[in-house]
């Protein structure tokens, strides 16, 4: 008597299948976030898709879509994650220091080093057309980028800043610290300052152009 033909599996249990072979207890949402960071920090944003995360991390098309409902879900999740990476790098700088001007320093160059190790990352987090910002998560970690930003400007000023409500003057510090080190950021990142850097003494590199530049910052007196 001939063996029965095996059944063929849905297409859905094969989905399932395919989206937990690589991965255990639960772990697949992590893998591709993980995949998602790989893609963007190789392939840059116009390379990062679903079905390219999906490939990345070896399980079904179907997977990110469960998971994060689309590609707006999954990059603001993967936001959320550089923001949490990001504000975790300048709080330990911070902490690394005792003076007031070089906790301003150790924050400044580790907001420029983050940057510069994850500019996929750091570029993802600032498309704020490409992101849900109402996501609890990423809502949540930006939120905690402009607390510590805040708390290191009103350290500077001497007084305690409320998130909430800015007066003016505390805006215009925030936003003047945020220009100056986000600017310079982006004109490293996009490798526009070489021409400054290459009319500087031999031996002058882009951090000593960036402490330089803090320190006159720095020691502007504060608008009232």
């Amino acid at each position: 008597m001939p063996s029965r033909a095996p059944r063929k599996r849905s297409g859905s249990r094969a989905a399932a299948a395919s989206e937990n072979t690589p991965y255990h207890h639960g772990a697949l949402r992590d893998g591709l976030l993980k995949a998602a960071e790989r893609v963007l920090e190789r392939d840059g944003l116009a390379g990062l898709t679903l079905r390219a995360v999906a490939r990345e991390a070896g399980v079904s098309h179907a997977a990110p879509t469960h998971h994060f409902g689309d590609l707006t879900g999954l990059v603001s999740e993967l936001a959320a994650i550089g923001f949490r990476q990001f504000n975790t790098a300048m709080s330990a700088a911070g902490a690394s220091a005792t003076v007031p001007l070089e906790k301003k320093m150790a924050r400044a160059r580790a907001y420029v080093a983050y940057a510069q190790a994850h500019p996929g990352m750091y570029g993802l987090m600032f498309r704020t057309e490409r992101l849900d910002m109402t996501r609890p998560s990423l809502c949540e970690a930006a939120n905690a980028s402009f607390a510590g930003l805040a708390g290191s400007i009103g350290d500077s000023r001497q007084e305690q800043i409320s998130e909430q409500a800015l007066s003016l003057g505390q805006a215009a510090d925030i936003a003047r610290a945020w220009s100056l080190v986000h600017g310079f950021t982006m004109l490293l990142l996009d490798g526009r300052l070489s021409d400054i850097l290459d009319r500087l003494p031999k031996g002058t590199d882009a951090g000593m152009l960036l402490d330089a530049m803090l320190k006159r910052a720095i020691g502007q007196v504060p608008m009232a």
